[in-house]
């Protein structure tokens, strides 16, 4: 799943970070930034998104006004510096609430449930295929029932797909393949690994048990693992 976004902040050294943390998501498609908040309002009432990153002490029009003149606002990640708008913000149901200046980490708890939210908001629309990941070995296509899955890991131009039966070896980018897999059931753990939730034995440490194999764990994403896995 792709979700595309947009910037919203009128202090462009704020607007730079963000886009900077959103080079670790190759999901997450950059649609492009606004220090003005009337052309950003513009924008998305001509072009949809999914996820917006909203300052919101801004002159003119401040980002829980621009959120209440959307129609059907996209999902909203506030970026702000003010807490005392926290309990507003969240009765806008926003998916998060990040207070300047936060970590790639913090920043990662957001987006991973901003994509999970997304995930489920569509579930009831998925077509049937994708309970399968198709993927190319040798020429030939393979259909792999999602629930059969494991982990896949990234092998240079390569990603491992396991499942407990057998491992396919497929020409592919990690992140294009994470992208058809369901938020809801799968994870992102580290740069070159993506498992299932249901897969996992246990987490120790910086690493996490799936099936018989130990997988590195990467810092950005440890928080939201403990989340998902309790």
């Amino acid at each position: 799943m792709t979700l595309r976004c947009l910037i919203v902040d009128d202090e462009p050294p704020a607007i730079r970070i963000v886009e900077k943390y959103l080079i670790h998501f190759p999901f997450l498609t950059h649609e492009g930034s606004y220090t003005d908040p009337f052309q950003a309002l513009e924008y998305m009432q001509e072009q949809p998104i999914e996820l917006l990153f909203l300052d919101i002490n801004m002159p003119g029009l401040t980002g829980l006004q621009l959120m209440q003149s959307l129609r059907r606002p996209p999902l909203v990640i506030f970026t702000t510096a003010y807490p005392d708008y926290a309990l507003q913000g969240f009765e806008l149901q926003a998916v998060d609430y990040l207070l300047k200046p936060f970590s790639l980490e913090r920043f990662t708890q957001a987006v991973l449930r901003a994509r999970e939210l997304a995930a489920l908001q569509a579930g009831s629309t998925l077509p049937s295929e994708e309970a399968y990941l198709n993927i190319r070995v040798d020429r030939q296509l393979h259909r792999i029932p999602m629930s059969e899955l494991c982990y896949l890991q990234a092998y240079g131009d390569y990603v491992k797909v396991i499942t407990p039966r057998k491992t396919y070896l497929t020409k592919a980018r990690l992140s294009k393949l994470a992208e058809e897999l369901p938020a809801a059931r799968f994870l992102q753990i580290h740069r070159s690994y993506v498992v299932a939730l249901d897969r996992i034995r246990y987490l120790e440490g910086n690493s996490v048990c799936v099936g018989e194999e130990v997988l590195p764990v990467a810092a950005a994403y440890r928080e939201e693992l403990r989340r998902r896995v309790g």
